[in-house]
């Protein structure tokens, strides 16, 4: 009976995190509207870290002094790397190729954990891995024909965010399988405040040129409602989902996200041509075959 609520749970965590996390890559090119990249980032991180602590201050205690060092990594590879990376993607590329570069992350999470972590591969998941990267190749390569006004090159960050992702699920499932998920994600932002106050002082974000943009409420509006939703619960939510599944089938909400941001990208306008869905579709194939 438990083993059935914990699998009912597990895929009720995987469908709220594909359709907060699918409207993500939306919100950060709107958001982009008012602010810099590195405004978006440290905003995101600093918010996040204000809703969390408020709520998970309290199970700060429940984390082992031996274990912070993991809580660390774990905070600017899961969260603070990423968060820049995006932001600065989504001033070259679409958000709904973001997306699906976005859900390489179960075939990264393959790669490093078994070249870092040890994880063996069976010839499926190799298989996978390669028909993945195959369709990631195309999927650039297809973008940057469609958009030649665009620096695909920007692809890149977010491979880089998704190996930072691929890490971070191998980290909490190796070291901090005993950790609450509500104190990993309070102990992630705790670390994060003064690094991510530094960058937003550095940007010049407290000038008079800043207040004096005329998209920067609704990008302040955008920012509140990505770090809120879908930095600070989605956070505890994948958290919980990697301690009662796997990294892989964590990982593997990447499926259903490129869906809902597709969705939003084209009710915005972007341009999404037919050889790209084929290329997304490649990928997705090589992560369930991966995954199975």
């Amino acid at each position: 009976m438990r083993a059935m609520e914990a699998s009912t749970r597990k895929w009720l965590y995987l469908i709220i995190l594909s359709l907060v996390w699918g409207s993500s890559f939306i919100l950060i090119k709107k958001a982009l509207l008012g602010l810099s990249p590195l405004q978006l980032g440290a905003l995101r991180t600093l918010m996040a870290a204000a809703f969390l602590l408020l709520a998970g201050y309290s199970t700060l205690k429940k984390i082992p002094k031996r274990l912070w060092k993991w809580i660390v990594i774990s905070g600017f590879l899961g969260t603070f790397f990423p968060a820049f990376l995006f932001a600065f993607a989504e001033t070259e590329i679409n958000s709904a190729v973001a997306s699906m570069l976005n859900s390489t992350t179960p075939i990264m999470a393959l790669i490093f954990g078994g070249l870092v972590f040890g994880i063996p591969f069976t010839r499926n998941q190799f298989l996978g891995v390669i028909i993945g990267l195959v369709g990631t190749s195309l999927l650039i390569y297809l973008g940057a024909e469609l958009n030649p006004g665009k620096n695909y090159w920007y692809a890149g960050l977010v491979l880089i965010a998704s190996i930072c992702y691929a890490f971070n699920v191998n980290i909490i499932k190796r070291h901090l399988q005993e950790v609450p998920a509500l104190a990993i994600a309070a102990g992630n932002f705790i670390v994060l405040i003064i690094p991510a106050f530094g960058v937003l002082v550095g940007t010049g974000f407290f000038s008079e040129t800043t207040f004096q943009h005329d998209q920067l409420v609704p990008s302040l509006g955008y920012i509140a409602l990505l770090a809120l939703v879908g930095t600070g619960v989605a956070k505890v939510l994948f958290n919980r989902l990697v301690q009662i599944s796997s990294p892989v089938f964590a990982t593997s909400v990447t499926y259903m996200i490129p869906m809902v941001a597709v969705l939003w990208g084209v009710l915005d306008g972007e341009q999404f041509g037919v050889g790209q869905l084929i290329a997304a579709g490649v990928i997705l194939s090589g992560v369930y075959l991966a995954n199975k």
